[in-house]
């Protein structure tokens, strides 16, 4: 099972806007024409159903959309790039690990047909019509397009259940599941004979729960030993565990504690889980009072109102009584609710927030009287314009007031005679 992958992600430049001015014949004004350039597509993951692995993922892909065409003349705007939509399985959390390894969580899919934008195109650049007024009806000023986003992203999938089936190996947990459901995972007499999660649907009266059978869990999985760090995070969205032991083996409440300290370790969350035990193999219990001093013990260690069932996953005893326990914890336990203000359920923890956008800074001192305009917009009207052209600088520099960065070349003690850069342009500040 692919459960992991990076992934580059690059949205679409939006196209540049242009100067033109109408030259029609019989027109004796003509004015600004230069249209604007189309926006970038944007990439966005689509939570289905019909995928179920991130195998498509793999080798590093790279995701591009398309970027706008610039703008026309007559003020025709450019086509604008179309979205890519990529269909992620439900289940698939999202990380940007752009800026550093550990990543940042940016979206979690857990529902069929969420949509994430991963990547935002670039708007596209306006032309010079936008730039007439009343006082300039000879603009001559346009933007380039803006960037697409690039991203680098890490995909992981953490498989939704209700209950998840947990235990050391070969405790029963895969015949458990293809006694109660219509999954049929692989059952051998040898440990580790689950090397994937696999799921199943357990039909109960007019309802249905799914459930996961989670490949056999050993002391130190939270450390990478066993099979345990690759899929202990495919409990955390249960509702309920169901900790299957083998009854006919001895250290039954040692094996239980051993395996819940491994939760533990890895999430305080998983630990503190509603969890059911499930006694599996009770058709080899050698003594007739076996069930009735273990079912003592095991209340003694975990509590009087713990759910012990004994089972015999081989012969079926007590396999409708599990369903229904397992059907009234899950009862007791409602549904996670999403969060309609940011689209996270309550079941990860703490909502995340985005953090407050600062004013972008627009300008760097260089030293020896030079400074260097990086405020965004102005960067897209540089790249645009011809800044050669001192009736197009006299207009660029107007439009600088316009943005505050004037204010703040000022704040930084630019002089009449400063050098002042933008991109690639070099010009003496007036």
């Amino acid at each position: 099972m692919i459960d992991s992958a990076q992934i580059t992600v690059q949205a679409g430049n939006g196209g540049n806007g242009i100067v033109n001015f109408r030259r029609e014949a019989f027109v004796p004004r003509g004015g600004p024409a230069g249209g604007d350039g189309g926006d970038g597509g944007s990439i966005i993951f689509v939570a289905a159903n019909s995928v179920n692995t991130l195998l498509k993922f793999q080798r590093g892909m790279v995701l591009k959309a398309p970027s706008g065409e610039p703008g026309g003349s007559a003020k025709k705007s450019g086509h604008s790039g179309e979205d890519v939509l990529v269909e992620v399985p439900v289940g698939t959390e999202v990380w940007d690990t752009t800026n550093s390894k550990k990543g940042v969580l940016i979206g979690d899919l857990d529902k069929e047909g969420d949509r994430l934008v991963v990547a935002k195109g670039g708007q596209g650049g306006l032309g010079n019509t936008r730039f007439a007024t009343s006082t300039n009806q000879v603009p001559m000023l346009a933007e380039a397009g803006e960037e697409g986003e690039h991203r680098e992203l890490r995909l992981n999938l953490k498989l939704l259940a209700d209950v998840g089936l947990i235990g050391m190996p070969n405790g029963g947990k895969s015949s458990i599941l293809a006694a109660i459901s219509a999954a049929k995972p692989k059952i051998a007499n040898y440990p580790f004979t689950t090397l994937e999660p696999s799921l199943g649907v357990v039909y109960f009266e007019l309802d249905a729960f799914v459930v996961v059978d989670i490949p056999g869990l050993i002391e130190g999985a939270h450390e990478g030993v066993g099979l345990g760090i690759e899929f202990l995070k495919h409990v955390e969205r249960t509702r309920v565990l169901a900790h299957v032991v083998d009854g006919a083996e001895p250290g039954v409440v040692e094996r239980i504690h051993t395996i819940n300290e491994e939760l533990r370790q890895f999430s305080e969350v998983l630990a503190d889980k509603p969890q059911m035990i499930v006694v599996n193999k009770i058709d080899l219990f050698e003594d007739e009072n076996q069930q009735e001093w273990l079912d003592d013990e095991l209340h003694a260690a975990f509590g009087d109102d713990t759910t012990v069932i004994f089972i015999s996953a081989a012969t079926r005893a007590g396999i409708d009584q599990l369903i229904l326990e397992m059907r009234r914890l899950l009862n007791l336990i409602p549904r996670p609710i999403a969060d309609p203000a940011n689209g996270l359920a309550d079941h990860r923890g703490p909502v995340l927030r985005p953090a407050p956008v600062d004013r972008p800074r627009s300008v760097e001192t260089l030293g020896d009287d030079k400074f260097r305009i990086i405020h965004p917009r102005a960067l897209r009207l540089a790249r645009g314009s011809n800044l050669d052209d001192w009736a197009v600088l006299v207009q660029f520099q107007k439009r600088l007031g316009d943005l505050g960065v004037t204010r703040d070349l000022d704040a930084a003690g630019v002089m009449p005679g400063s050098t002042v850069i933008i991109d690639d342009v070099e010009f003496e500040w007036d």
